[in-house]
């Protein structure tokens, strides 16, 4: 289980998380979503370790201490939004590396660990570039890479921040699909702070949602993805439909666009002016 209770951080003197509590059960999924801005970054990278906060944040009941990196890479596994990748290390040794608190401070990969990696590897369809440097490799390339890493951990708690930013609509089914799998399998608790709302709602159990640092709503994605909801935290105008596998949220045009509503408030020499 994941706990988290009141957590704030403060960055250069500014508060960017006031007081959040979440929790995630072991084999949960708890949706991050809001506005740009609002934490979830933030939030993500304190439950890794890579921030300093204040609060708690609990592991199956334990805190993580921060100078102990083995047994916070052991507990939680991190997909950052945006990974700095070694860019002439090739794929299969950066995905191992995902091993490294498995390992003695001097041991080398073991057997086990080419086996965890290589059923990651072809679950993810990275086989065909195994040998490539991580240099050469597309961005959604690089991010199911990364994400290869992280799930070789075998960490209890698994923490994505916008794991499908990269990807196409076809990898962005896959990665999440194969993180749900993992979860059922292994009892795995995921956080994933996303943007895309539909597939928020349909691969997570419950959401989260922050808004300018603190915790505004939270509920299954049915009571906190509602249309009144979206227009006061997001700004955004949408329809909220049901669908087979959750909820669909689809972005409504407004009925004045932004441009001639502008244009509509010049004055006649200002449109004169502007060759309007």
């Amino acid at each position: 289980m994941l706990e988290i209770e009141e957590t704030s951080v403060v960055l250069n003197g500014t508060t960017v998380l006031s007081g959040v509590s979440a929790r995630v059960a072991s084999g949960g999924w708890l949706g991050l979503v809001g506005p740009n801005g609002a934490g979830k970054s933030t939030l993500a990278r304190a439950v890794a370790g890579l921030v300093t906060y204040e609060g708690r944040i609990l592991i199956g009941g334990r805190r993580q201490a921060a100078s102990d990196w083995r047994s916070r890479a052991r507990a939680v596994a991190y997909v950052p939004q945006r990974p700095v990748l070694p860019p002439s290390m090739n794929v299969t040794d950066y995905i191992l590396l995902g091993r490294s608190a498995h390992h003695s401070y001097l041991g080398a990969e073991t057997a086990k660990d080419r086996r965890v990696a290589a059923a990651i590897v072809e679950r993810l369809g990275l086989r065909t570039f195994c040998q490539r440097r991580l240099a050469e490799l597309s961005g959604g390339e690089a991010q199911r890479v990364v994400l290869a890493r992280a799930l070789v951990q075998e960490a209890p708690v698994l923490v994505l921040d916008e794991p499908t930013t990269s990807l196409d609509l076809g990898h962005s089914q896959l990665v999440l699909e194969l993180v749900d799998e993992l979860r059922d399998e292994k009892g795995i608790s995921v956080l994933c702070a996303i943007h895309d709302l539909t597939l928020a709602a349909q691969f997570s159990e419950n959401l989260l949602v922050l808004c300018h640092g603190r915790a505004v709503a939270s509920g299954t994605p049915a009571d906190v993805l509602t249309e009144v909801n979206i227009r006061r935290f997001f700004g955004a105008e949408v329809e909220v439909l049901p669908s087979a596998s959750g909820l669909a949220v689809t972005p409504v045009r407004r009925r004045v666009p932004v441009l001639t509503a502008a244009v509509a408030n010049l004055s006649p020499n200002d449109r004169h002016l502007n060759g309007i």
